[in-house]
């Protein structure tokens, strides 16, 4: 255990160390005058650049937290950014990125409700020389970015992420009984990802059964998400041990309904990490929730974007693919719970 809180500390450092290394080349005095990046050069260093963000719906207290980091950076780095909320809908997001591609933007992050949606746009970005990053999720399939557009996926590991949050339900529950698989968005590249890694644990445990024979998508709604969850509780006359969620969204508006129920007891495990699922895992309604790190992806797509924009950078010179860390919180590290309360602050917008 010891090993293991000393690595999740030391990732964390790691990440907050180079967050802090780049604010202050901002705000550093001699500069080379051929060094751009955050510090800007000559005439320029003072212009902000302009920014438009979406990720796929501000409902979630995930993607809330995301703006807000954005948005943090954004002014301590002399970036005007404008939001466009992609509301959970595919059709609604795709309207407002189609109406902001003829209008001047130094680059574009965006977070896709749904795979190949924003392709169209992003193509149209492509031929007016306007950088798109992707956040979190893919934006168009791998081997298609940099022809639509994309020049780089900043993105935690999904699978990685499911795997660690649905062993560790796992290991609580014996590997025996019967668990309830809650998903996001079918079409979602993250929560294929997730879905892949529930399946990749579960395959180790063939005493493990899973209530209504799969993952039931509720598209990150916590009403779909409590609803099929009571359904699912209702139709098991015994124990259900444990259930697996793909936010801690959905979990928490869900955790409710075991009160009074012969599953109370169940081991419920969730993706996000953020401050209510954390407060969660502290009162022991949640046992333990894989980091998806919000405030990283955000910070990280902001940073990339302004060194393009200001560096003048080559889509070539950009690596295609930035992974994030995503560590599992439990009660069984106190410490490390605490460290995650002060990263994923929205005073700080770390982690």
């Amino acid at each position: 255990m010891a090993a293991s809180r000393r690595d999740f500390l030391e990732t964390l450092a790691l990440g907050s160390t180079a967050a802090l290394g780049l604010t202050v080349a901002g705000c550093a005095t001699g500069v080379p005058e051929n060094a751009a990046g955050i510090a800007g050069s000559g005439a320029n260093s003072s212009k902000p650049l302009r920014a438009a963000f979406s990720n796929a719906g501000l409902q979630s207290t995930w993607c809330e937290l995301g703006k807000k980091t954005a948005e943090l950076w954004g002014r301590l780095l002399n970036i005007e950014i404008e939001w466009f909320d992609g509301e959970f809908d595919p059709g609604r997001q795709r309207d407002k990125i189609d109406a902001l591609t003829n209008r001047d933007w130094d680059f574009c992050c965006f977070q896709a409700v749904q795979i190949d949606s924003l392709a169209e746009p992003c193509k149209r970005l492509k031929e007016r020389g306007i950088p798109v990053i992707s956040m979190d999720t893919l934006l168009v399939d791998m081997d298609k970015m940099r022809s639509t557009g994309v020049w780089c996926e900043v993105t935690p590991d999904h699978v990685d992420m499911a795997e660690k949050s649905v062993g560790y339900m796992m290991q609580k529950i014996g590997g025996q009984g019967n668990v309830i698989h809650i998903g996001g968005l079918d079409g979602h590249s993250g929560a294929q990802g997730r879905r892949q890694g529930f399946e990749n644990i579960l395959k180790k445990f063939p005493n493990v059964q899973v209530v209504g024979g799969g993952v039931r998508w509720c598209d990150w709604k916590k009403e779909k998400a409590r609803n099929t969850f009571e359904a699912l509780l209702q139709q098991e006359t015994t124990p259900i041990a444990g259930a697996f969620f793909h936010s801690d969204d959905m979990a928490l508006g869900s955790i409710p309904a075991l009160k009074g129920t012969i599953h109370e007891k169940m081991v419920v495990v969730a993706v996000d990490g953020q401050k209510d699922g954390l407060d969660a895992i502290k009162n022991g309604s949640l046992a333990a929730s894989a980091v998806n790190p919000v405030c990283r992806i955000h910070q990280t797509s902001l940073f990339l974007g302004q060194f393009i924009a200001r560096n003048k950078e080559k889509m070539e010179s950009v690596p295609l693919e930035i992974i994030t860390p995503g560590p599992l919180v439990t009660a069984d590290d106190p410490r490390a719970l605490e460290a995650m309360y002060y990263l994923a602050d929205p005073l700080h917008c770390l982690v």
